[in-house]
Formats: structure tokens, sequence, C-alpha cells
């Protein structure tokens, strides 16, 4: 029997190939495995390294308590215009009570890194035992806040205070002119008068109205609502009732309380602020004040002069004027019957003006550039970064309709202005629009129109 065998050299070259084979597939697994395990251990690594969300309750308030204090919260905006700074808190705070406090942050995934808070209470207080106050925040390293706190130690559980949003960090300019109106209370409504100067307003350019509404009456309200869907009117709720004895005057002595004129102050910068990256320029009024041109057609107009003359400028003075609204104009033009039942005082049939008494002290109101302001007061602004300049009443000056100032003049000694009626074509049948919108003119009246 015969038997064959295979070529040695052949089966050694099949073997060692063979051998080859294998080891490249070990070589691959192991390769293939090792390369998941990295995958996996990165994973993990990484799961471990993200921080975990916090949990943080979040105010959409307009008035939010401080922890363990007895001061209040309004709003916080990004201000970088002082050196070592980044964000200023709008707050109310107890003056016999200020202590060390520290900011606290939310920096995206990331909270509870803390600063100390700066404190800077507004000098126009009043004599009430609360004031408007700021504080001052730096950032810290690498944090984008998103909203911001303030704690009475910085070693505080950050998880049971309550944040604010913070605001003004991707505002761009929308608006020329933003008029801030402190605020309503008492169940304000004078309406006809509110509705003749928001469309004045309308007429002279003004893009945007902001209004702190605590209380006001019935109709009012409906006029303030058909504004808001117009687009014109932002109104803040402003219930500092819930909080404080608000009072109804601005002289603690005289008027009592615990906050002058239910936080004019507060207000008046909350919108300051509020409007400083969004409007070019901010008026400073009352409701019932029309700051007025009277050689330009409009707040454009008038600008468009002063600022290129007065570049470093923050703040326009205009002075204010009387129009006792106890002298009537005699033709009876402007009485209109459809606004007859209309709550409040129709400006137009008010043309009186009182020359004001400069041997004392006498008031003015304000158009600022936002951007050049740190802390105003009603008549004036208090700290500011560029210059201020007293308009000249001929070119400028307020319209303000209210009871007489000088009640001693007598009729012939007041001063004939008739500047309203240069704008009535458009303002009546624009009034007129209004309140027909918000449903305050008659049915029968309406068909009139």
């Amino acid at each position: 029997m015969n038997t064959k065998t295979g070529n040695p050299t052949c089966l050694w070259k099949r073997d060692f190939a063979l051998l080859i084979v294998t080891g490249l597939m070990v070589m691959l697994v192991y390769s293939m495995n090792t390369e998941r395990m990295s995958t996996i251990r990165s994973l993990v690594f990484k799961l471990k390294d993200k921080p975990v969300p916090y949990r943080a309750t979040v105010s959409e308030e307009s008035i939010t308590p401080i922890k363990n204090t007895k001061h209040l919260l309004v709003s916080a905006f990004m201000d970088q215009r002082i050196k070592g700074f980044d964000i200023r808190i709008i707050g109310i705070f107890k003056r016999d009570s200020i202590q060390p406090l520290h900011c606290s942050f939310c920096c995206g995934s990331v909270f509870n890194q803390t600063t100390p808070a700066i404190i800077l209470p507004h000098s126009d207080n009043f004599g009430f035992p609360y004031t408007a106050t700021d504080v001052l925040c730096q950032l810290p390293k690498n944090c984008d806040a998103s909203h911001v706190t303030l704690l009475t130690k910085p070693s505080a559980n950050a998880s049971e205070h309550t944040f604010i949003p913070v605001r003004n960090k991707n505002e761009k300019i929308r608006f020329n002119f933003t008029v801030c109106i402190s605020n309503l209370f008492g169940d304000y409504n004078n309406v006809l008068q509110f509705a003749q100067t928001l469309e004045m307003y309308k007429l002279l350019g003004v893009d945007r109205v902001v209004i702190y509404n605590t209380s006001c009456g019935p109709e009012l309200k409906r006029l303030l609502q058909s504004y808001i869907q117009e687009g014109f009117l932002e109104v803040v709720p402003w219930p500092i009732d819930k909080f404080l004895k608000p009072s109804n005057g601005w002289r603690f002595q005289e008027h009592g309380g615990e906050l002058q004129y239910f936080g004019q102050l507060v207000t008046l910068n909350e919108c300051v602020y509020r409007s400083m990256e969004r409007s070019r320029y901010v008026l400073l009024n009352d409701i019932d004040e029309i700051i007025m041109p009277y050689k330009h057609d409009n707040l454009v107009s008038l600008m468009n002069t002063l600022g290129p003359q007065h570049p470093n400028v923050g703040e326009f003075h205009i002075e204010n004027h009387i129009f006792p609204k106890k002298h009537f104009e005699p033709s009876g033009r402007f009485h209109l019957s459809r606004w007859e039942k209309i709550p409040g005082v129709n400006i137009l049939e008010h043309i009186y003006r009182e020359d004001p008494d400069r041997s004392v002290y006498h008031p003015h109101k304000m158009i600022v550039r936002p951007k050049l302001i740190e802390q105003t007061s009603v008549h004036e602004v208090l700290r500011r970064f560029g210059e201020r300049y007293k308009v000249p009443p001929d070119v400028c000056r307020i319209i303000h309709v209210r009871v007489a100032l000088r009640g001693h003049l007598k009729l012939e000694e007041l001063n004939e202005d008739k500047r309203l009626w240069d704008f009535q074509e458009k303002l009546i049948p624009n009034v007129d629009k209004a309140l027909k919108r918000a449903g305050l003119i008659p049915a029968e009246e309406q068909n009139k129109l």
C-alpha cells in the first residue's frame, strides 16, 4: 500500500500563513475591544464631569423679596459702564437695615457662585424708611449669568432663594423715543387726558410708552389693554402695596407711609435701565404732562438739532408750565359731545398758561440719553456720565394741564398758548379711534364719527 505525503515545504508555508492570519484576527479583535472600552471610559468620564443641573426658583414678578432681609428685588440688568462691575440690580431697601450682601448667579448649568455686592442707596429718599437702591455685582470668571439673587452669606444654600432674570444682554436699538410714566395708583381714571396724551406723543414721534400700574379705574383699564394690543404701550404690574405701605405723597413728614409716591423713584430708574439698550432717548414725565417742542414739528426734529449741538449731554432739562384746568377756552370749539361721558380732562379746552415763578425752585422734567444716566430722581438726574443742558422754554416746554400752581393769578395775567391746536386735525380723529377701539364711545356717538 502506497501512502502519499505532502511536501514539507508547502506544509510549513501553509501553517505559517494560518498563524499570521490568526495573529492579525486576534490583534484586530483586541484593537476593536480596546477602542470600544476607551470610548465607554470617555463617555463615563464625560458624564461624571457634566455639572448637575441646578434647581433654582425663578421669579417672573416685578417685585421679589430678598430672603432673610427687609429688602426687595425689582430687576437686574447687564451694566458694564463702571469698571469692575457687570450687573446692576434695582431694588428697594430699608435704609436702617442695610447689611453686607453677596451676589449669587446662575451661570449656564452651574449656580451658587458668589461675589461681594456693592450697595448704593439713592440720595433722594424724601425721609421715607425705604428707598430706591442699586446693587452692583461682579461676575465670576467664565460666568454667563442668566439669573441673579442676593444672599446674606456667601455660603448660603442658593437653591432656597429666589432668582430674577438678568436683562439687556442681547437688546438692540429699536426705538428713538420712549416715555417713562412712573405709576398709576388710587384707581386713577383720567381716561380722556390719557388718550389725548398718548395720541399726542404718537404725533410727536414717540415709539413706546412704559407705565407702572398699581391700580386704575375700569375705563382706563380697557384703554390700557387696547394700547397694549396695539404694541405702543408696555404696562408693568406694580403691586407695591402688597409688600409695603406706599405713600400718596412725596414728603414723609407730611404724607407718611414707607415709600415715596408708590415707589416713583424706583420705577423711573427701572424704566431708564429697561430702555437703555433699546431706545436712543427716554422722556421722564408724569401722566398729565406732554414734553412739547415749540420750534420743531416733533421730537425727532428737536433732538436731531439738540443732539449734535450737545454731544456730551445726557440730561436735557425741560421747564414745566402749568395750564390751570379751571380756565376754559371761551368758544367751546373743542367741547365735543361724544367726549362728554368719557372720564377725565379735555386738554384742548385749556389754553391759558402760567408763567413760572423763577424766584423760587421750579421743577423740570427730562429727556435723557439712557446710556449716560446712572441714577435719576423725579426732577433731575442724581448720577450721570454726561453733562446737563437746560433747554430754553421757547424751544421746548412741558404742557401740564392740572390744578393751578399759582392760584392767585387772574385770567388776564396768564398767557394764551394754543400749541396743542396745531395738531388738532390729526389728534381729534386719532383720539376718537382709540376710544372707539376700547369700546368707550357710546354706540349712538360712534355712528356720527
